[in-house]
């Protein structure tokens, strides 16, 4: 067991596969445990080095095997495929992430705190209770719809479900409106259910430094603050605020050939949900180009002239995440003025 260099571990459910390297990368063993059995064997084995792929369970393991004094090694899942040899199995993918995590070019996840799961599990209930609402309305129009009433789309009128119909479709037979009522009723508790995450999606920024400094930025708002402070961590992993907004997929993809360079549509890697939210916020400050937009200058002005719209929102959703970088690098608050004199 002295001898290990690194152990590699294929996450599941309930069986976990892993696979033990020494310095020269041969195989010392390979062992499948329960999750009780690999919690134990953690706590039994010397300190090593433990790489598995950053995915589901990923950091509650990390966070356990760093208390433990263990080194881990967080892997994205794209970067391990290459090492996987032969045809795929779980201890094959085990072998793989063992030698994938000694590469001195390898590109590693930081290990999430709790605090930034808690945020992530709270938008992640939000949006679900979003997704259920927007089936709800559908579900609605498409009742009415069989009845000859198109229902217009939005919220206003969703709200005033009942009023609507009252002036548009008096006719509805009554046992159509005890099923409307019940999805009504079931969109407005959803709508409540959103407000309660929202609440706490505020709080959590409201009681973080780091939050509050984030929120001053334009475009960045409450939803975006919380996401960064929950999927950005420690922005030291990032080099520079470019490769943020490269991690984030808001810069071209590349695919170039033969000294010919070729650039396509934006990468879409890294976060979707947090590239969203940016390229969001770029579009509120583009609503208001007079207001919010005025601290860009004629950079903004100019950019907003001569390429399409969707192009300057992704141009200004990328400037916006180095801004969130310079903020949470140097811990210091977004300053108006001395963006205006870099576009000067």
């Amino acid at each position: 067991m002295m001898s290990i260099q690194v152990i590699g571990i294929d996450l599941g459910k309930s069986n976990f596969h892993l696979v033990a390297h020494d310095r020269k990368g041969n195989t010392l063993f390979r062992k499948k445990l329960s999750r009780k059995q690999l919690i134990q064997f953690i706590y039994d084995t010397p300190l090593t080095t433990i790489a598995f792929e950053a995915c589901g369970g990923a950091h509650w393991l990390g966070r356990l095997s760093l208390k433990l004094g263990h080194s881990v090694k967080l892997l994205p899942p794209q970067y391990v495929r290459p090492y996987v040899k032969g045809n795929k199995n779980d201890f094959i993918d085990a072998d793989a992430i063992a030698e994938a995590s000694q590469r001195p070019s390898m590109r590693f996840v930081e290990v999430k705190s709790e605090d930034a799961q808690l945020i992530t599990a709270v938008y992640r209930v939000r949006q679900g209770y979003i997704k259920d609402r927007t089936a709800c309305m559908c579900r609605i129009g498409a009742l009415l719809l069989e009845f000859g009433v198109s229902l217009p789309q939005g919220h206003g009128t969703m709200k005033q479900l009942f009023t609507w119909l009252t002036a548009n479709a008096p006719e509805l037979p009554s046992a159509l409106n005890i099923e409307l009522t019940a999805l009504h009723e079931y969109y407005k508790y959803l709508n409540e259910q959103i407000k309660v995450q929202d609440d706490k999606l505020t709080r959590h920024v409201a009681q973080s430094d780091e939050g509050q400094l984030l929120h001053e930025i334009p475009g960045v708002g409450v939803l975006t603050a919380s996401q960064c402070m929950a999927e950005l961590g420690s922005v030291k992993q990032f080099k520079n605020g470019r490769n943020l907004a490269a991690w984030l997929g808001l810069v071209p993809h590349q695919h170039s050939t033969g000294g010919k360079p070729r650039l396509l549509g934006i990468s879409k890697r890294g976060n979707k949900h947090l590239r969203t939210l940016f390229i969001h916020g770029a579009r509120a400050i583009l609503a208001r180009p007079e207001k919010t937009g005025s601290i860009f200058g004629d950079w903004l002005v100019q950019l907003r002239a001569s390429k399409p719209f969707n192009v300057v929102c992704v141009a200004l959703a990328n400037k916006l995440a180095r801004i969130v970088w310079a903020v949470l690098r140097y811990k210091e608050a977004f300053n108006a003025e001395k963006l205006q004199s870099e576009f000067a």
